[in-house]
């Protein structure tokens, strides 16, 4: 057909048992022998044996794509499930289908391999208004009728895992759980918070997987994925560097620059802009337009953003009932003086530093702009 011939002529790269092709807005893996699946695709999902096909495509843009949003929503999963089909002219029955906003020449793939086992991961991610943590409120409810709110769409983490050895039916399902692992480590790695919470991130609330297994009765069928086994070190590893590659593409989440304030303690309601705010409350007017002609200095100095980070640590633990409440006050008052210390470059004067500061637990945050005030007043003002 005229519209395949189109996207076979986009060959990403060639693997023993699929081939991947990155055309326009599409990524699809051709599987080139049967596999058994396991999908969230509305239409193939569940466990399937028939699929030949893998499809992530790019069906809007992140942010206030809403005309596009509202086809989709028009269309219903079926709808839109046939809809991609037709135009890469594939069977909607033997096509797992995932969406996402995420931009297709940002996917990541990763390769690993042990002795005759090989496991490729295809990751596109996107974490900027949709991360998650599990537990968090909800704002969707599903019922009869449909959904009572509107889908947000523009974070989801898509992954396509090919195994190039049968496993297990069970094994199968214990894939989703490894590579759920894997995707959560790499967010835990980059401190990706929740968006309705303040805990970190373990996914979005729309992530799409689909994991496909060769099915052979001539091969040795693997019982295990857990991450105790090689072939789960493999699941883990693959979509945990894939998913960190992704974000860094899409997300601009390089490791070195999580080093922010805002990074640290974005989870807890610290921005930019109530930064810049908070210091024009508590600075003179001449340093405070010299922190806001130097605001990258504070924002990324590295002992500053790593007392930030030990904070928000504590600020966990007592959140978390690891450290009595009774005492959190006074344990945030001393990660707070770290902050101050640092930035002024004075760590001799830290004692002096806590003395000035105090912790209002129902408004942790606000230590932390004191902190920085008396630092950034402390650095300028003090003898050369």
């Amino acid at each position: 057909m005229k519209e395949q011939s189109q996207w076979k002529s986009s060959l990403w790269f060639d693997a023993p048992t699929f081939a991947a092709y990155r055309h326009g807005r599409f990524i699809i893996g051709e599987l080139k022998r049967p596999h058994e699946i396991i999908t969230t695709s509305s239409c193939s999902g569940g466990i399937n044996k028939t699929i030949t096909h893998l499809v992530n495509h790019q069906s809007c843009e992140g942010a206030d794509h809403k005309d596009r949003y509202h086809e989709i929503t028009a269309m219903g999963p079926e709808g839109y499930h046939q809809s991609v089909c037709r135009e890469l002219s594939l069977s909607d029955e033997t096509t797992a289908v995932m969406g996402t906003a995420a931009n297709m020449i940002y996917a990541a793939h990763e390769t690993t391999s042990f002795e005759d086992i090989r496991v490729d991961a295809i990751v596109t991610a996107g974490v900027e208004s949709n991360a998650t943590c599990a537990g968090d409120p909800a704002d969707w409810i599903e019922t009869r009728e449909g959904w009572n709110k509107l889908a947000k769409v523009a974070g989801t983490i898509n992954t396509i895992i090919v195994i190039n050895q049968p496993v297990m039916p069970e094994t199968l399902v214990r894939t989703l759980m490894t590579v759920t692992e894997g995707k959560s480590a790499a967010l835990m790695e980059l401190n990706v918070s929740s968006r309705y919470s303040q805990d970190f991130a373990t996914g979005t609330g729309t992530d799409q997987v689909c994991v496909a297994a060769v099915i052979s009765e001539d091969q040795y069928a693997y019982r295990s994925a857990s991450p105790h086994t090689k072939l789960g070190e493999l699941l883990g590893l693959a979509t945990r560097t894939a998913t960190r590659n992704a974000l860094r593409w899409q997300n601009g989440l390089e490791p070195s620059l999580t080093r922010s304030l805002l990074h640290a303690l974005r989870r807890f309601g610290f921005t930019e802009a109530a930064f810049i705010q908070a210091m024009a409350e508590r600075l003179s007017q001449p340093l405070h337009q010299l922190l806001e002609k130097n605001k990258n200095a504070v924002m990324y100095e590295p002992q500053v953003t790593a007392s930030a980070y030990a904070f928000g640590a504590v600020w966990d633990r007592a959140r978390y009932g690891v450290l009595p409440a009774s005492a959190a006050s006074e344990i945030l008052r001393q990660q707070a003086a770290n902050i101050a210390a640092s930035l002024a470059a004075q760590v001799e004067n830290w004692h002096t530093f806590w003395q000035q500061l105090d912790v209002n637990m129902d408004r942790p945050l606000d230590a932390v702009y004191d902190a920085l005030a008396l630092g950034w007043t402390a650095k300028w003002q003090s003898k050369p």
